[in-house]
């Protein structure tokens, strides 16, 4: 078949800034490349065209969100097309380096690119001799390379040489080749932002700075150098992925809850989540119940703060999706989600139910309260309110009693701020605030300017 632009179909995770890919095989059939257990908007594409996905092809062992590949393989019959060396425990064609898969009309072939994981390969999709482009999963991205930390901290210097290798090895591709690559920009995988999700080899070959290290060491310096944190759920996924996850055999959904059953479920230890605005939850919450507001980041800051062992029960608002609740939640292997309460938060005001709530300031009201800045260290660094003492959000938890005692929060906009506020009221903090903003709003009301560096 000729391959047009067209039939490359990317599928991006905003939220946990990932593109899967699906690619139109021009016979009825396709192939997924690094599908997300979130398959929604790969069997909408699909229907679209009328499409039955007939290869599932996973780059590595995904720490950031359950492969799709078992599922389609399930529901499609899908071949599973993934490294030899990952071990997985379930039916699928384990690929060595070199090996090709015959699509019908293209060829996809398999090359080693450790690094990123150790099982790492990317996919090259020939046509005849003509190389098209490569799936480069977490080896070269958009103006960088994937982290090497996710196998331990020990081996992310070892991991980021053999990444160098890779890398140089990927540069030898005609510079013509597409790079499409599934961490980009937001993904806690991958280091620069940036618009683009894709590229070529030859504008990587210009602009990636790591391509251009002019040895082994530099690079590996200079990308361990790029890490900052990352969630804690990214430590289980892997062998999640690696066994295969489980099937989903039902739509997904959340169970309505009364009152009462909330608070029976809470005393056997259930956690409460808050999806509701800022505003809302400002307004008035169940106490101990931790805010995270339904955004496209939800998923992240779910798997970075709560166990995936205990049930959760949602309080949400008028009109909030259930199902994306559920969807974000699953497709990080949260699978407890013990329901939601039906009727929000008038229903248990209704039953007695008591309320707390937080102050929600605007910029020009901060005046000479301590600041909380819970933003990651590469953005408090780039600028924050002078004196603003520094505990990333995802620390807090382990840190509350490092935090100023009746401190105004900010992060970039006030959704970070009100979940580390909810979670230092949960520890006992009290008289807490939350800029409604972030540092910038606070320069443009003050007329001061922000403090960089740490």
């Amino acid at each position: 078949m000729g391959f047009a632009d067209d039939h490359l179909i990317p599928l991006v995770d905003e939220g946990l800034g990932n593109s899967a890919h699906l690619v139109d095989l021009g016979d009825g059939r396709a192939l997924a490349v690094d599908a997300s257990r979130d398959l929604r908007a790969l069997r909408a594409a699909a229907d679209r065209r009328g499409l039955t996905v007939a290869f599932a092809a996973d780059t590595h062992l995904h720490a950031d969100f359950l492969s799709g590949a078992v599922q389609l393989a399930h529901d499609d019959g899908a071949a599973v097309l993934a490294s030899a060396a990952g071990n997985r425990a379930f039916e699928h064609t384990a690929l060595a380096d070199g090996d090709e898969t015959d699509l019908g009309g293209l060829t996809l072939r398999a090359l080693a690119t450790p690094g990123h994981t150790d099982e790492h390969v990317s996919f090259l999709l020939l046509d005849g001799t003509r190389e098209l482009g490569v799936f480069t999963g977490g080896s070269l991205i958009v103006g960088s390379a994937a982290r090497t930390d996710l196998p331990g901290a020990e081996r992310a210097e070892e991991l980021a040489r053999a990444q160098y290798h890779s890398l140089r090895r990927l540069a030898e591709l005609p510079d013509t080749t597409a790079v499409w690559p599934t961490h980009g920009a937001g993904s806690f995988c991958s280091a620069p932002p940036g618009a683009e999700r894709t590229t070529t080899i030859g504008a990587q070959k210009r602009a990636n700075t790591l391509l251009a290290a002019p040895d082994e060491d530099t690079f590996a310096r200079q990308l361990l150098g790029s890490l900052g944190s990352y969630p804690a759920y990214f430590d289980r996924l892997g062998e999640i992925n690696r066994r295969g996850p489980a099937i989903l055999r039902a739509a997904l959904g959340l169970t309505a809850l009364t009152a009462d059953q909330v608070r029976s479920l809470l005393d056997q230890g259930a956690q409460l989540v808050d999806v509701r605005p800022v505003a809302d939850f400002a307004a008035g919450h169940i106490p101990g119940a931790l805010s995270i507001p339904l955004r496209e980041a939800f998923a992240t800051w779910l798997g970075w703060l709560l166990p995936d062992t205990t049930p959760l029960v949602f309080v949400t608002g008028p009109g909030q999706d259930l199902a994306e609740i559920a969807w974000q939640a699953w497709k990080i292997g949260y699978e407890g989600l013990a329901g939601h309460l039906e009727g929000g938060m008038a229903a248990w005001t209704a039953d007695g139910g008591p309320r707390e709530r937080i102050d929600l300031l605007t910029a020009d009201r901060v005046a000479e309260r301590p600041v909380l800045d819970i933003r990651q260290a590469a953005e408090h660094g780039a600028g924050h309110i002078p004196g603003a003492v520094h505990i990333e959000l995802g620390d807090l938890a382990s840190r509350s009693d490092a935090a100023p005692k009746g401190a105004v929060v900010a992060c970039g906009h006030g959704e970070r701020a009100m979940t580390a506020a909810s979670l230092l009221q949960r520890a006992g903090h009290r008289g807490l605030a939350v800029l409604d903003g972030g540092p910038a709003d606070w320069a443009k009301a003050t007329g001061r300017p922000l403090e960089e560096g740490a």
